[in-house]
């Protein structure tokens, strides 16, 4: 057991030992560190003393077992009060095992999967001597253009709680305190960070705080009933107020509203960056706001050290903030157990036997074959053993297919699209050339792989985005594949040979030049250490493809934002009594995606037969049902992801036209017909009205069900209160 309550330490400490265990500095500050940690914002001469390192409560970017313990061990040494440091890191969506990016495993509808990648995840970190990791991200984002969607698992409220909820189980499991083989999880970015003006990363968020409740705010929400011990503030602003010093957001919402008594942490460098926002005079300025805000950590700026102590003695600051953020950090380490075992999880000899081990690799390779998306396909897949195949394109052998946030993952270790392949169907069958780079053209190349393909019976195109051209700092004003590789594709279609595409992306793309162009497309994604042994899996159809998009492809940019839960307007396009031009709609393109959220397609055909209600009228005791019959109406076994989607016809405030309330993921053979049955309840018709109160009104309600949010049928039942 601990030697002493953890309120005792409090008590012992001095205000600037307590000041200091507010603080969060990267890896090369500490003694016993052989790494440069990773850095992911511009370093500064931050003035840091040996002493304030001493004390310093948590420390950022571990590499490894015996790096932790290293670390860990000399701070023991000279912390006078013998207080661990908590370990963190960005573990993503892998720490050596890489997994598909988060926006890809939202596109695989599969939580249990989720849950399993996130386990595998702090089973290597822990081992590696982390504690807790910034994840998960759940974001609602809806403007591709920002490079962190990739971070996100996708545009809808419902199925980015359940993923928040699964992956936060993932980490954490049931007793961090016992089982050394999980991590604390950390919610991020508090809040709306996906919502950022022109998709243009650290930019502004401006919303009224009813479309923040009734669309941004529940994933987070999901995330702290799911038990995440921790919240990142998020870089924008909420209300005018960057989040790190938004009184009300922090204090007032995610306490004392959700009664959330965990840890909050800034972003890097956020502290301080009220200054360029317009926040905070100056650094001390910033201290307090944040402080006063409910900021217990600051990450990686010295704001509270420099600043603290002057504003508690003269009495601007209460010092009980300091004490309440203090005892909070104690309380999770106590939680950890690292008051106990301050090495906790670090094990050298188990890391190497643990990290990035064959049973972690083939759940990579399982959740990568479920997030990949077919968006179309003219009969050119699945390939067969006995074509000959012309692989082309700048990802043809490129390991860049970890995508970002994968520090730890090794490219050179991720398997390659054309390894993948020629483990199908031999290197003899398999002719390879690049044709391009990403951005860059040259006509060697080109005529190279139109060499290579001419002989061919089918051209597979491995296209897309660098992992440097999304991710943080990664937003894009034209989401279209670089002008590179449109014009490889045109070059290569002169050739009149079936083609199919595979893309590595980070976003959803405006694929104009290449949807129009071949035959078969398959998103990709980024989809981790097993890329191309999965890929290859689908392109062959070993496995068949089941991933549904959890974002919509616009048409072309300048649609954005374009999601499926919109709003319908009072000139809605199509509306039967509609004119011509007086409508809501674009006069030079359609107001809807390319592909919408939901889609995706299989190497077989399902069939639906029209949704049936058990009755007409449902009230608050007493539920409906809604089943339909689905039927594999092609020749393959194959996964069929069924959408409960409702419509509330008149409220409060307008409703979206679909919202989706549940899923159901079914297994079919050949011609085997399935019944899938969905409950409607009372309390999946509430929504927050005009004056946020969260309630159902009665009234008549569309109830669709269907394999996406556009191909859907409905019908109509009532809600008497």
């Amino acid at each position: 057991m601990t030697q002493q309550p953890i309120e005792n330490y409090l008590k012992q400490m001095t205000l600037e030992e307590k000041i200091d265990q507010l603080l969060q500095l990267a890896v090369p500050f500490f003694e016993g560190a052989r790494t440069e940690g990773e850095i992911t914002g511009p370093m500064q001469e931050l003035g840091v003393s040996e002493e304030t390192v001493r004390n310093t409560g948590s420390v950022l970017g571990l590499s490894g077992a015996q790096e932790a313990i290293n670390v860990q061990q000399a701070h023991l040494k000279k912390n006078r009060l013998g207080i661990p440091l908590l370990m963190m890191a960005d573990i993503i969506h892998g720490f050596k095992t890489i997994f598909p990016v988060p926006l890809a495993i939202g596109c695989s509808w599969d939580l249990s999967l989720a849950e399993r990648s996130a386990e595998i995840a702090a089973r290597e970190a822990a081992v590696s001597g982390v504690h807790v990791t910034f994840a998960p991200m759940v974001d609602l984002v809806r403007d591709p253009r920002w490079g962190r969607v990739m971070e996100s698992t996708g545009e809808d409220p419902y199925l980015n709680s359940e993923f928040a909820r699964a992956f936060v189980r993932g980490f954490q499991g049931r007793d961090l305190r016992n089982d050394t083989s999980r991590v604390a999880a950390c919610v991020k970015h508090f809040a709306a960070y996906g919502a950022a003006e022109g998709g243009r990363d650290y930019n502004t968020v401006d919303m009224s705080e009813w479309r923040l409740r009734e669309t941004y705010l529940p994933a987070y929400k999901a995330a702290l009933e799911e038990g995440c011990e921790m919240v990142m503030a998020s870089f924008n602003t909420v209300d005018g107020i960057p989040a790190t010093g938004n009184r009300r957001l922090l204090r007032q919402l995610l306490r004392e509203e959700w009664g959330f008594n965990g840890v909050i942490i800034s972003d890097w460098g956020a502290v301080k960056e009220l200054i360029p926002h317009g926040a905070a005079a100056d650094e001390k300025e910033a201290a307090r706001r944040s402080i006063e805000a409910g900021i217990d950590i600051e990450m990686m700026t010295t704001c509270y050290m420099k600043h603290l102590a002057e504003l508690v003695k003269t009495g601007v600051v209460e010092e009980k903030r300091i004490d309440e953020a203090v005892l909070r950090i104690l309380q999770l380490k106590e939680k950890l157990g690292l008051f106990d075992n301050p090495y906790r999880g670090a094990d050298p000899e188990r890391e190497a036997e643990i990290v990035f081990c064959e049973e972690h690799r083939a759940a990579s390779r399982e959740l990568a074959t479920k997030s990949c998306v077919l968006l179309k396909n003219e009969g050119v897949l699945p390939l067969r053993r006995d074509q000959s195949i012309a692989l082309i394109g700048p990802f043809a052998q490129s390991g860049d297919i970890l995508g970002p946030w994968s520090w730890q993952g090794s490219t050179e270790a991720a398997v390659r699209l054309y390894d993948g392949l020629v483990a199908k169907a031999g290197a003899s069958r398999i002719v390879v050339a690049e044709g391009c780079g990403i951005e860059e053209a040259d006509d060697r190349r080109l005529e190279e792989a139109v060499a290579a393909a001419a002989g061919a019976d089918v051209i597979v195109l491995a296209l897309g985005e660098s992992s440097e051209m999304s991710g943080e700092a990664g937003s894009r004003g034209d989401i279209r594949l670089p002008q590179a590789q449109l014009a490889l594709i045109e070059r290569l279609a002169e050739l009149g040979k079936p083609m199919a595409a595979v893309l590595f992306n980070g976003r959803p793309l405006d694929l104009h030049g290449v949807a129009d162009r071949v035959g078969a497309v398959l998103e990709a994604w980024f989809p981790g250490s097993e890329g191309g042994h999965a890929i290859a899996d689908l392109l062959y159809g070993d496995v068949q493809p089941s991933g549904r998009l959890s974002m919509s492809f616009p048409y072309a940019a300048g649609q954005i934002p374009v999601y499926y839960n919109h709003f319908n307007t009072g000139r809605p396009k199509g509306a039967p009594d509609a004119q011509i031009r007086y409508v809501s709609q674009y006069l030079d393109m359609p107001n809807e995606p390319l592909f919408p959220f939901g889609f995706g397609l299989s190497y077989t055909t399902f069939m639906y037969s029209e949704p049936e209600l058990s009755a007409t009228v449902m009230t608050p005791e007493q539920p409906l049902t809604i089943k339909v019959n689905v039927t594999n109406t092609g020749s393959a076994a194959a996964e069929e992801t069924v959408q409960l989607y409702i419509r509330d016809i008149a409220g409060d405030v307008v409703r979206p036209v679909k919202e989706l309330k549940g899923f159901r993921k079914i297994l079919l053979q050949p011609g085997e017909t399935q019944e899938v049955t969905f409950e409607i309840t009372e309390a999946q018709l509430r929504y927050h009205h005009s004056d946020l109160t969260y309630s159902s009104d009665a009234g008549e309600f569309v109830a669709f069900v269907g394999p996406n949010s556009r191909d859907a049928a409905g019908v109509r039942f009532i809600l008497q209160k």
